[in-house]
């Protein structure tokens, strides 16, 4: 691993439920839902199976540990970042920053889609 932070394709979600009124309960319940499937989609988040990943996701440098899933409110260290802004309106989007920067954004939103509205 390098002592850097990288670049990565931090993707923002968002379904319409959780852009509405009351849309931080979605939110939760979508981070909840990939954080069950964590290792599926780091292996999807970039196009080595997760090995170009190892060297940017450290825990350093306002990135999460690839071993870990973690998320919070303008928390730039993790996996899953929501902005203070929508914590504080209570609807919005959220921030995915495990995606490398070398992603195929095809494949990191098909493995969104399956995860938080088809539960797969």
């Amino acid at each position: 691993p390098g002592d850097w932070n990288g670049a990565g394709c931090h993707t923002n979600i968002s379904t319409l439920p959780m852009r509405e009124e009351g849309g931080l309960e979605h939110i939760y319940e979508a981070i909840k839902l990939m954080g069950e499937k964590h290792v599926e989609h780091i292996m999807d988040y970039d196009p080595t199976g997760g090995e170009d990943n190892k060297r940017r996701l450290t825990g350093l440098h306002e990135t999460a540990s690839i071993d870990k899933f973690n998320y919070g409110v303008a928390h730039r260290g993790a996996s899953i970042r929501i902005p203070r802004q929508v914590a504080a309106d209570g609807f919005g989007y959220f921030e995915d920053r495990r995606p490398s920067s070398n992603a195929d954004p095809y494949v990191v939103t098909d493995r969104i889609i399956r995860t938080i509205c088809l539960s797969e």
